[in-house]
């Protein structure tokens, strides 16, 4: 068990002048909080706050951080309060432990999804004060991760999946690949604890084999750096599990087919020497075409620099040799931990110049939390960028531009300028032009052709990768629908109101239309044309509200609104109801699903009556709504045996071109209890877009299903059509 002299004998090893002291305190203030408390496992609670506060000594941070990792749970979990806090320990301390608690406290939503998503934007917002808040949170979920034998299997399974989707690749973006690999491999063990045990066993039994090659290659490496005179370092080591694993999913291969499972590394102390031993490498063995990565001419955004390449060594085998210096293996190892800016404070917000370069990504979560009130919508905006490899891309001025694996020039476009995005009409790229769909490749120049008359399609939403170019494409359709619902209500208000000798723009200047709007519970007159395009509101609501009843009871010998739909009720089919829908204050009225929107039990709907057809029922976001004339629509809702009918649903399936891919998702559909009724599978270039009708019971389930696709490896993505 960690003790207290361990911390401090860690602290003053790369601390020239720590306060001790302050530390000290910290850890005495801590155990009387916690005194009596225990952990799931029967050990002091004061055992987690030292296991943290150690592992933030390992990422070498400051007092601050270590004293945070010894508080961190102190507001939560006991009376401490922060104003204590602050008191005893300073602002900042307190700040940073506030901060830390601040992401541990759930707010909104009630599903696990919905605090998982509220968690991830608190985690963001913290970020940018301080983002030595996230720093201690990764350490406190590490260590918790570490000590999950002592929870309930499904707790386990819960906060593994958690990790894996979130705190992994964040830890990934900050570059601190140490605790990103331990999170992955401890999360893969309570999630495929088979596969993990089996993966496990099989390292080990070729344990004693491995050792001999390493020191084989090591010692053919070593003799060589030291003939050219380069200090260097020379060692070798087994990947991680996981990464194992990914890598046989992605390739669908088994593990005997897996060859570099050992990767090599060289540190030495120059830019130059890195290249230097290269060559040296390169003329030793053959290498892989391919397989080469100068990650130091072109860093990765997590700051992460190194040569990657693979040889054909000793015995025939495929090696993984990394090259890189002393700093670079630092900054590999620890991210931004290991970064001096953050030794003094300054959060996301602090940063100017290269420092503002590396870590524009994050200036990015902050600009989508902002722009997404949803908080589950920004969750899944943001883990495709979290998760997503990178592409480099080049503007015709020669900078250079990152974006997730499957970009395209639309993407590019917004991630140039919001503008730029929504007047794109097309592009060139190494000056030829590309289809608007064209996945962007590493080295492309891109250039984009605008038009101001030009404004973005909801088709672009099928094939944008980027979460700032799907948040602006969501943006500019929201509006374009809200303007055109507007001129909708417009013209059937205007058209009511004439029938009694009333005019939209009387109503308007005279503030009538207002005061009904607020009876309707809207907030102005323009918002209540808007209800009424959309058809959350009827004539007939408004002119009562507009009209006295005595004029309302004997309206104009014209055709009234209650008279038009009498009649087309009465013409409408009649038979026994189909089950499913109940449709308000009619009965045995026939029941149609717009094959426009097929919607499915859970989804928002609204009925539409069809002369002589019965009522057609379409979800609220179907664009055939904005179309229909706002009088034949009729109030209907899901009854209690709508999910007992399968309602047919087509699903779009985008997915790498591998062998087995297509099984595994039939196994998924079955696995769910869905039954396909019709499937059309074709390839393109190295992508397969597979379309599914199935049979749905209810939008919980189709919710479900297309989670558990999306988590099949070689799968681009899911969606309704």
């Amino acid at each position: 068990m960690l003790r207290l002299n361990d911390i401090l004998d860690r602290v003053s090893a790369y601390h020239p002048d720590p306060d001790l002291d302050l530390i000290k305190k910290a850890y005495v203030y801590s155990a009387k909080v916690h005194q009596g408390q225990l952990r799931k496992s029967g050990e002091p609670y004061l055992v987690h706050p030292l296991e943290v506060a150690g592992i933030l000594a390992e990422l070498r941070l400051d007092e601050a951080s270590i004293v945070t990792g010894l508080l961190h749970d102190t507001i939560e979990d006991t009376l401490a309060t922060k104003e204590e806090i602050s008191d005893i320990f300073g602002g900042e301390i307190a700040e940073l432990v506030d901060g830390v608690t601040k992401l541990s406290q759930f707010t909104a939503g009630n599903t696990q999804e919905e605090k998982q998503a509220e968690n991830f934007r608190k985690m963001v917002v913290a970020m940018a004060k301080d983002i030595r808040v996230l720093l201690v949170k990764l350490a406190d979920r590490t260590h918790n991760m570490r000590t999950l034998d002592h929870m309930k299997p499904e707790k386990q399974e819960r906060i593994a999946q958690e990790t894996l989707d979130i705190y992994a690749p964040l830890a990934n973006r900050l570059g601190m690949q140490q605790v990103k690999s331990e999170l992955e491999d401890l999360s893969f063990k309570y999630l495929k604890p088979t596969e993990y045990q089996d993966l496990a066993q099989k390292l080990a039994a070729r344990a004693r084999e491995r050792d001999k090659f390493i020191a084989e290659v090591v010692g053919i490496v070593r003799q060589k750096v030291d003939e050219a005179g380069i200090p260097a370092e020379v060692y070798g080591r087994i990947k991680h599990i996981h990464s194992i694993y990914r890598k046989m999913r992605q390739q669908d291969v088994d593990f005997a087919q897996i060859h570099d499972v050992i990767a090599f590394r060289v540190i030495v102390d120059s830019v130059a020497q890195c290249y230097e031993t290269l060559g040296m490498i390169h003329a030793l063995w053959k290498p892989v075409p391919g397989r080469f990565k100068d990650y130091i001419a072109i860093p990765k955004p997590n700051m992460y620099q190194s040569l990657h390449t693979t040889v054909i060594g000793p015995q025939g085998e495929r090696i993984e040799i990394q090259i890189r210096t002393r700093e670079m293996h630092r900054i590999a190892e620890e991210g931004v931990a290991a970064h001096w800016a953050y030794k003094e404070g300054k959060g996301a917000e602090g940063m100017s110049g290269k420092d503002a370069q590396k870590f524009g990504w994050l200036r990015q979560l902050l600009e989508w939390q902002r722009d997404l009130t949803d908080p589950t919508e920004f969750l899944e905006t943001v883990k495709v960028d979290l998760f997503a490899d990178e592409v480099f891309v080049f503007t015709p001025k020669g900078d250079v531009k990152s974006l997730p694996r499957g970009a395209t020039p639309v993407d590019f476009a917004f991630g140039i300028h919001s503008q730029v995005g929504e007047h794109c009409v097309g592009a060139k790229v190494n000056g030829k032009i590309v289809p608007l769909r064209y996945k962007l490749k590493n080295g492309d120049t891109v250039e984009i052709l605008t038009s101001p008359n030009s404004h973005p399609s909801k088709d672009w939403l099928t094939f944008v990768k980027t979460s700032r170019a799907q948040t602006r494409i969501r943006g500019f359709i929201r509006q374009a629908e809200h303007q055109r619902s507007q001129e909708i209500g417009k013209e059937v208000a205007e058209r009511e109101l004439r029938r009694f000798g009333l005019t939209l723009n009387k109503l308007a200047k005279g503030g009538e239309l207002d005061a009904a709007a607020k009876a309707l519970g809207y907030r102005t007159g323009d918002d209540l044309l808007v209800a009424l395009g959309y058809g959350k509101v009827s004539s007939q609501q408004i002119l009562a509200q507009l009209l006295p009843p005595e004029k309302l009871a004997a309206p104009p010998p014209e055709e009234t609104p209650a008279n038009r739909l009498t009649e087309l009720f009465r013409k409408v089919a009649r038979r026994p109801p189909t089950g499913g829908v109940r449709i308000s204050g009619i009965d045995d009225v026939l029941v149609r699903y717009g094959k426009c929107c097929n919607p499915v039990p859970g989804d928002a709907i609204m009925g539409f009556i069809t002369r002589g057809r019965g009522v057609t029922v379409h979800t609220v976001g179907c664009d055939k709504v904005l179309t229909m004339d706002p009088l034949r629509r009729v109030d209907v809702a899901w009854d209690a045996r709508a999910a007992d009918v399968k309602r047919p649903v087509s699903l779009r399936v985008i997915t790498g071109d591998k062998p087995g891919l297509l099984a595994k998702i039939s196994q998924t559909f079955s696995d769910a209890g869905v039954n396909i009724a019709q499937a059309n599978c074709r390839t393109t270039g190295d992508r397969a877009v597979n379309e599914f009708e199935v049979g749905i019971g209810d939008v919980k389930q189709l919710n479900q299903v297309m989670r558990s696709i999306e988590r099949i490896d070689g799968v681009y993505s899911v969606e309704r059509v």
